[in-house]
């Protein structure tokens, strides 16, 4: 039987929303390409939390390649405006509450088991979830109008290298050979994914990281933990910083953490991560039986799904975290999604793959067919794999710290610190200070995260918590711009443009500089709302 055969500038495996997102890019560059999917669209996938950096990182990828339709995806109230039918939820924030085997949640004096960050000050500007079967059906069906050529239900089994002419991959779609010819093949699957198997890359631990799993699914008839008055605090006077439940909403406890994440047809994202002993504790191979004695255990946990019905079985990554050794060669390259996977907590990966697609499409720009390509891909697979450590690194610090919520909530403010900076750095026109995640091309801020997780992990909960915060706020400050570690508000951070007019120095401006930034920036400018920038 005679293969089908196909030849491109540029083979993409997978066709989520990395893979497409890349393949408008190279369409723009006016490189042929050849998008691939083993499944169908749409399906269901998770990985559903923006950031505020992820959504600039799109907006600016937007504007550079001339990707207009991309741009309502970056703020809920143009999505809803201009793509009703493409479904995403509201996310103002990033929401934690501690909980306790065996005991029903209570807010703790000073709201000490609890932790509000908001991202925005309105909805209108606010991030979003993106249910993944509507978003990467949309960004496909993008691609593909911009003249990439897409293949659904093909299985790639091998790859051959040639270098300069290219690669060949070899498979079947719909049980007839395949052949594919492309002069550059980019991986956009997930951990383990194709060119990981087809080139035989070892996987690599993780620095310093807990062996973890998790347990997760799509549900409707989940309550709102604002409905709920285990959740409530105090008076009117003292409303929350967004509503609580619109956001990326975590519940932590000894040994994970869960995720219940909102979208506006009703249904939601919710699952958890967890070590080893965790799993063991409460049978996670078991799947379905597991997540009912996981919800016992946590008793308004179990309160607020007690009349959920999961959309689809119960899904078990046996093994949550990967790191391939390699990332990049002579004619290919993975994106960040399937060069590594760490934790969604924090919501890292989307913006880690969208860092990808920004670097990815300055080399199409600047290296496609010259001899600097393969240097250049060097670079960038060290760059992938030196940011998933780093990432490592922070969330290892968390799992350690989630016995006592006072050190995570304050070992949380590096994030924090490095994603409202790095945000407003880009915003305005001074990227060159941050060129990595997490901020970690500044050596002493690197260098703290990474003295205090080896001290959560060698020392936990006998850390001082009052100390650690301490030392947390004195470590983080030269990129604090968000009025972070600040005891007087008791956990719970709103967006406030005092801390950034006053500490506009860390930027490089004076106050009155950036309060007339602000008064005119066009990112700035909330309808019918707060006027401020989102801060987080």
């Amino acid at each position: 039987m005679s293969a089908d055969s196909y030849s491109c500038d540029l083979a993409i495996v997978g066709s989520g929303f990395g893979g497409s997102l890349l393949a408008m890019v190279a369409r723009r560059l006016g490189l042929t390409v050849l998008l691939t999917e083993r499944g169908r669209h749409p399906r269901f996938a998770i990985g559903e939390s923006t950031s505020p950096l992820m959504n600039l990182l799109i907006e600016q990828i937007a504007q550079r390649y001339n990707l207009p339709r991309l741009l309502p995806l970056t703020t809920y109230g143009a999505w809803q405006r201009t793509y009703p039918e493409v479904v995403c939820g509201l996310k103002r924030g990033f929401t934690y509450f501690q909980h306790t085997a065996g005991e029903p949640y209570r807010v703790a004096p000073g709201r000490a088991n609890q932790l509000l960050v908001a991202a925005s000050p309105a909805d209108e500007i606010a991030d979003t979830h993106w249910l993944r079967a509507d978003v990467d059906h949309f960004l496909l069906k993008e691609a593909v109008a911009l003249g990439a050529g897409y293949l659904d239900e093909t299985l790639l089994t091998a790859v051959e290298r040639q270098s300069a002419e290219g690669a060949t991959l070899r498979g079947s779609r719909r049980g007839q050979p395949l052949e594919i010819r492309a002069r550059l093949v980019i991986d956009a699957t997930g951990p383990r994914g194709f060119l990981s198997r087809a080139l035989a890359i070892p996987e690599t631990e993780l620095p310093r990281y807990p062996k973890t799993q998790a347990l997760y699914s799509h549900f409707i008839h989940v309550r709102r933990c604002d409905q709920m008055p285990a959740y409530r605090i105090g008076e009117a006077a003292e409303r929350p910083p967004y509503p609580m439940d619109d956001a990326a909403v975590h519940h932590l406890f000894d040994g994970g953490w869960m995720w219940a994440l909102r979208f506006n047809n009703g249904v939601t994202s919710a699952g958890f991560a967890c070590t080893d002993r965790f799993a063991d504790e409460i049978g996670l191979s078991e799947g379905a039986p597991a997540w009912d004695r996981f919800l016992q255990r946590f008793p308004t946990i179990g309160e607020q799904f007690a009349s959920a019905e999961a959309l689809y079985p119960l899904r078990r990554l046996e093994r949550l975290t990967y790191r391939a050794a390699q990332a990049a060669g002579d004619g290919w390259a993975m994106l960040p999604s399937a060069a590594a996977f760490v934790d969604p907590l924090f919501s890292n990966g989307m913006p880690l793959t969208l860092l990808g697609i920004e670097r990815m499409g300055r080399i199409l720009e600047e290296a496609w067919g010259t001899d600097a390509l393969t240097e250049r891909l060097q670079e960038y697979g060290r760059i992938t794999l030196e940011e998933a450590d780093g990432t490592a690194r922070l969330i290892a610090g968390c799992y350690a710290a989630f016995q006592s919520f006072p050190l995570f909530a304050a070992y949380s403010m590096f994030y924090f610190a490095a994603a409202s900076y790095s945000e407003m750095a880009r915003r305005l026109g001074k990227s060159s200070r941050v060129t990595r995640y997490l901020a970690r091309n500044i050596a002493p801020f690197r260098e703290a995260m990474d003295e205090l997780e080896e001290r959560l992990q060698r020392e936990g909960s006998r850390l001082d918590a009052v100390r650690f915060a301490e030392e947390v706020a004195r470590r983080i400050a030269p990129l604090n711009i968000a009025g972070l570690c600040d005891p007087a508000k008791r956990n719970w951070y709103g967006v406030d443009l005092n801390d950034l007019f006053v500490h506009a120095d860390r930027l490089g401006f004076s106050p009155e500089t950036m309060k007339e930034i602000v008064r005119t920036a066009p990112w700035a400018q909330v309808p019918d709302a707060q006027t401020a920038p989102s801060l987080r």
